[in-house]
């Protein structure tokens, strides 16, 4: 697959001019493992532009988001060597920098402008100021919708709606007998699939995963009403079998017409709104994360970065790479190919002080929702952890994927809220009492 296009040539020859000089008869292969979303994909398709200008090679391992972060995190914690870079994000960035386990990028050129960077993201992806993994993009989630079908059951979006709209909303524009479904949102197990999503939503219910003591909190009404809303909502307007959707699946989904309403990742709005893929292209609009009017809205906040490990054999190659793809050049490049709604979102300023990416329209909500997200202060009760969909401690992997799988099966039907609360409870207790907590 290539993107070229006469249309790149002037970017095409600065990245050239940058990479040319390190060019040599050794063509070194980098390895990197990626996540199988759209725009890690459109990157691999460029691939070419990086190995002409710098003559390095690369060999992609691409892999569904659990499969990836289970394979990363066993060649980090085991010094594997198996790649020179791989795709994490802010949960992994800070802890497995901490640990020494990821090259300092702190030989990056003043070309790259670091300090471009949005600070959010930069500083999700540093430890104690300095950054391990630079930010391909960045992302929070939001509402999308079919515009069409929120005017056909009367009904008009507001910028900062609540969960009772959303719920009224989803059961207005639901319509089985044409395969409508008024929402979807993701079910599926794993901590960064449908364990994102739910504690996203748990921080606007006043739920969290601890106290400031480091005891778990499932056992509370927040958390409680958290889940029988989102079981509820799902039960009565969402897709057959949501306890196995994920962000791909509901984007699929969505795109095929057969959702009216979708929360999920920013960086989704470039998909959606893609006529070459989208059926309803031209019927989406955008809002924020709905909230429970208790001051925090559901949304979280993310980027899909690329860090070297330590144990690389080809760290200045890999350096190079990194340098390529999360820079401004790469930015260029997309927007000459592909148009500036295709360029990978919320990595740095510039992008949002650029007056044809301003022209956008999910552009300005995509970035009041990452700014409006609050790693520092994710819940509506203090809690001793950083992190919105994730608390920051090097437990909470293990933990979280186990009580998603609980959760996932109280969607299914194969045990009930209580049920799953419970044993979240006890799951969570358990590993934090034995991490000495």
């Amino acid at each position: 697959m290539s993107f070229k296009s006469t249309a790149c040539a002037a970017t095409a020859l600065t990245l050239a001019t940058a990479f040319s000089a390190s060019a040599d008869s050794h063509s070194p292969t980098i390895t990197i493992a990626t996540v199988n979303n759209g725009d890690m994909i459109r990157m691999q398709g460029y691939t070419d532009e990086f190995t002409e200008a710098s003559g390095i090679a690369v060999e992609w391992v691409t892999l569904e988001e659990n499969v990836l972060r289970q394979r990363v995190t066993t060649d980090i914690t085991t010094n594997g060597g198996q790649f020179d870079i791989m795709t994490i994000g802010m949960y992994e960035t800070p802890i497995w920098g901490k640990n020494g386990w990821l090259v300092p990028l702190d030989g990056l050129s003043d070309s790259y402008d670091v300090d471009d960077l949005l600070p959010a993201m930069s500083g999700g992806l540093s430890f104690d100021g300095t950054l391990f993994a630079a930010p391909f993009y960045g992302e929070s989630s939001m509402i999308m919708y079919r515009t069409d079908l929120m005017e056909e059951a009367g009904m008009e979006m507001p910028d900062e709606p609540t969960w009772d709209f959303i719920r009224d909303a989803a059961a207005a524009m639901t319509d089985r007998d044409n395969d409508i479904n008024g929402i979807c949102l993701r079910g599926k197990a794993g901590w960064g699939e449908g364990g994102a999503l739910i504690t996203a939503m748990s921080n606007s219910f006043g739920a969290r995963w601890f106290d400031e003591d480091w005891n778990a909190q499932f056992d509370t009404e927040a958390w409680a009403n958290t889940l029988t809303f989102f079981k509820d909502l799902m039960d009565a307007s969402g897709p057959a079998g949501y306890s196995t959707n994920g962000f791909n699946e509901n984007l699929s989904l969505f795109q095929q017409g057969k959702c009216g309403m979708w929360i999920d990742a920013t960086v989704a709005a470039s998909f959606v709104t893609n006529p070459a893929d989208s059926t309803v292209a031209d019927s989406v609009g955008f809002a924020l994360a709905p909230d429970a009017g208790l001051g925090k809205r559901a949304n979280w906040l993310w980027a899909w970065a690329l860090a070297i490990p330590a144990g690389t054999q080809q760290k200045d190659a890999a350096m190079k790479f990194i340098e390529w793809a999360t820079s401004k050049d790469y930015i260029e490049l997309v927007a000459e190919n592909e148009g500036w709604a295709n360029v990978p979102p919320g990595a740095r300023t510039s992008l949002y002080e650029n007056p044809e990416y301003q022209k956008v329209p999910f552009a300005q909500k995509t970035l009041d929702s990452i700014l409006t997200a609050d790693p520092q202060n994710p819940t509506v009760d203090p809690v001793p952890y950083v992190g919105v969909q994730f608390a920051a401690i090097p437990e909470f992997a293990g933990i979280a994927s186990e009580v998603s799988q609980e959760f996932s099966a109280a969607y299914a039907g194969q045990q009930t809220v209580e049920e799953a609360l419970a044993k979240a409870q006890d799951i969570t207790t358990e590993a934090m009492e034995a991490a000495g907590y």
